[in-house]
């Protein structure tokens, strides 16, 4: 009975999320087939690859769950050669990123949870195992594998404390949905102990780590910083502060505080990366009704010179972050200055580049506790405190040289992540 009434209010919600994937979709150039994969019909390219292929499918709902998974995926390719990689999006900027990442076979939209919309997709798709990514459940998904006799796995499972206090709220039905899932790799010990109290079998809990400490370490040494100073049209002796996944009321922040540092340090250079690209073009009217000059990243093929001094460079675009990390001086990771509850400070500490963030970490306490003890990134309190530590190391190189190192040390320490949960999918897929 809870499951009929809960097809009845996706019926109601679709009435509303249907335009709602097609004005999207058609900013991405997808409406069509977006929707259509959401409703359980795929394309035929797809549809052929799949007979005769043992199916992995991998879904992330949107950019960070897709990020976190790409150590996954390359060793899912290299354990499991000829496996079709599938991977699905709930996002269309997911979606964009998903492609970036050459392991995966095809990219789908993750159909709409209704029951008999699942069921057709899973029943076509007829994967080998599904693969949550980060505690993306959903009921009639979930409940229609376990029908199927199809494992599903969480993997990089966490439990924010916003969240736990939600999920209790659905009760005996999270309860159903959890005891149908075959295992969870959780990230830490609290989230291993959350996911039992809300009714996963203790059983099949297991503590992993975070897949994000095992990003590819190789990249900080392949990229060109005065390759990407020209691709992106940035003189060589300017500095430059990279602000990265920001979101609303943050952009008007950063912003005021670069415009106070470029008094006292008036060759700084910053470049302003929006979480959703789609914003961009609101955030570029927000900047020319304050008079503050910018240039979009797509326009860049078409600008002859160099960025103007007190210039900003806005990206709208998706997939860059590394390259841009890359060519900085000082990363500042957003979702933070705002209740947002953060983004990966990690993937500075990739490209050994010191990080700033501001107090709404707590979508990453574990990993915001341990770069604060290695002294590989600095947490600011507000708008003033990120002008002062900003200013410390812009006056300081030698000191961000430092915590860049240091990110980079605790990455290097704790790595292992992946292969722990390689070895929980490869159990389940031998069952």
């Amino acid at each position: 009975m809870i499951y009929l009434l809960y097809d009845f209010i996706l019926c109601l919600s679709a009435l509303v999320l249907i335009p709602y994937y097609l004005v999207r979709g058609v900013r991405y150039g997808k409406a069509r087939r977006g929707i259509r994969e959401r409703l359980g019909f795929f394309h035929q390219t797809f549809l052929r690859a799949l007979p005769g292929r043992d199916v992995i499918w991998v879904h992330a709902v949107s950019v960070g769950e897709t990020r976190a998974a790409i150590p996954l995926f390359k060793a899912l390719r290299q354990r499991y050669p000829e496996a079709l990689l599938v991977i699905s999006n709930v996002t269309e900027t997911g979606r964009e990123m998903a492609r970036t990442i050459p392991e995966a076979d095809f990219f789908i939209f993750f159909p709409f949870d209704l029951s008999w919309v699942v069921r057709k997709a899973i029943a076509t798709v007829k994967p080998k195992i599904i693969i949550l990514v980060e505690t993306e459940i959903w009921p009639n998904f979930v409940r229609e594998a376990h029908r199927q006799e199809i494992p599903v796995v969480l993997v990089n499972g966490r439990i924010s404390d916003r969240s736990f206090p939600r999920y209790r709220m659905a009760g005996k039905l999270l309860v159903s949905i959890l005891e149908s899932m075959t295992s969870f790799c959780m990230q830490t010990d609290q989230d291993a102990r959350r996911i039992q109290l809300l009714g996963a079998l203790p059983g099949r809990v297991k503590v992993t780590g975070n897949l994000k400490f095992d990003m590819d370490l190789s990249q900080s040494e392949s990229l060109s910083v005065a390759e990407l100073r020209r691709e992106y049209r940035l003189s060589n002796d300017c500095f430059v502060w990279v602000a990265g996944s920001t979101h609303a009321g943050e952009e008007k922040i950063i912003t005021r505080v670069y415009l106070r540092l470029l008094e006292k340090h008036p060759n700084t250079c910053l470049i302003l990366v929006p979480r959703h690209p789609e914003r961009s073009r609101l955030v570029e009217e927000e900047l020319n009704q304050d008079d503050v000059p910018c240039v979009l990243r797509t326009a860049l093929p078409e600008l002859t010179r160099s960025l103007a001094p007190g210039e900003i460079l806005l990206v709208d675009t998706i997939g860059e972050m590394l390259k841009l990390y890359a060519l900085s001086d000082i990363v500042f990771v957003g979702g933070s200055l705002v209740p947002v509850g953060g983004h990966n400070i990690l993937e500075a500490a990739l490209i050994k580049k010191p990080v700033l963030f501001g107090p709404y970490t707590q979508n990453f306490k574990e990993i915001v506790r341990l770069v604060k003890k290695a002294y590989g990134g600095m947490q600011v309190k507000d708008e003033e405190d990120l002008y002062r530590q900003m200013c410390l190391l812009i006056e300081n190189p030698e000191e961000g040289c430092r915590i860049g190192e240091n990110g980079h040390r605790l990455l290097a320490e704790n790595r292992g992540a992946t292969a722990k949960t390689l070895d929980e999918i490869a159990l389940r897929i031998a069952d």
